[in-house]
């Protein structure tokens, strides 16, 4: 799949049922403007039932970083928004802005296919909030990152702050970069458990995402999507009540054909072919 009708995202389809979703502002950065976050809302709520897509990488592009975070040009006309309103209306016209910006990163997360974010150079604020939003993270060694909003004011208001603690599990140590804004580079992220160091240049990153996606492309779509869902409702919940989920799941998603054609192909030591969902 590929859409000329986006500008601040280029999709391509790199290996048979992964697509490529490249943020598409080099010149700025891939700094994250208003347009950006309208696009990447409705395509991974376009990506929901694409069936010819099975999993998808985000990356920075041409651009040597990954992103910049928010573009404070473009979101500092915010200030006079609503200026003819008292401040308890103002407030709400912010509040249904960032719900916007929330939902575009939820729909990342709630997307049926795995998505994995390839990381070069920086990663800045609302970096941190697409890529804890993604199910696994890659990054170069010249990788760095920063939760950069107590920089400019504000809490962080996009999901680190909700996600990050769950993915790395380390409550003093997301405390401390979300209080001092300080970066942290590639190493520490993996030492964290927030992304996995690909040695190597940007091709070499790219490699090895691709080939990642292409290595769960090659699963059964049913188990892959069902086995998102259940990790995504069980790290939100009990751990009985997962048990209680994944039995109710697979009491219907048992019945695919994917079952047995993945039994078939073990015992002749063949490789299964699915059809998409």
């Amino acid at each position: 799949m590929s859409d000329a009708s986006y500008t601040t995202l280029l999709t391509s389809t790199v290996a048979p049922g992964v697509l490529h979703v490249a943020l598409n502002r080099p010149a700025q950065r891939n700094a994250m403007n208003k347009v950006f976050w309208r696009e990447c809302l409705h395509l991974f709520t376009r990506l929901r039932t694409d069936t010819s897509t099975r999993c998808i990488i985000i990356s920075g592009g041409v651009s040597p970083i990954f992103t910049a975070g928010l573009d404070l040009k473009d979101f500092a006309s915010l200030a006079g928004d609503g200026e003819d309103k008292d401040g308890a209306r103002r407030a709400l016209v912010f509040k249904e802005l960032v719900e916007g910006m929330q939902e575009a990163f939820s729909a990342v997360e709630r997307c049926p296919q795995p998505v994995i974010a390839a990381v070069r150079g920086a990663c800045i604020g609302a970096g941190l909030d697409l890529i804890t939003a993604c199910d696994i993270r890659l990054a170069s060694p010249d990788a760095f990152f920063s939760l950069k909003e107590v920089d400019i004011g504000l809490a962080a208001d996009v999901g680190t702050l909700q996600r990050l603690p769950k993915v790395v599990g380390n409550d003093s140590w997301v405390r401390e970069i979300a209080y001092t804004a300080r970066n942290f580079d590639a190493a520490e992220a993996e030492r964290m458990g927030l992304a996995r160091v690909v040695e190597g240049g940007p091709d070499r990153l790219m490699a090895e995402a691709v080939k990642l996606a292409t290595l769960i492309a090659s699963k059964s779509p049913i188990a892959v999507l069902g086995t998102k869902e259940v990790l995504n409702y069980s790290r939100d919940h009990t751990v009985a009540e997962g048990l209680k989920y994944v039995a109710v799941w697979n009491m219907a998603m048992t019945q695919t054909e994917d079952i047995p054609i993945a039994m078939q192909a073990t015992l002749s030591k063949t490789k299964p072919v699915f059809s998409k969902l």
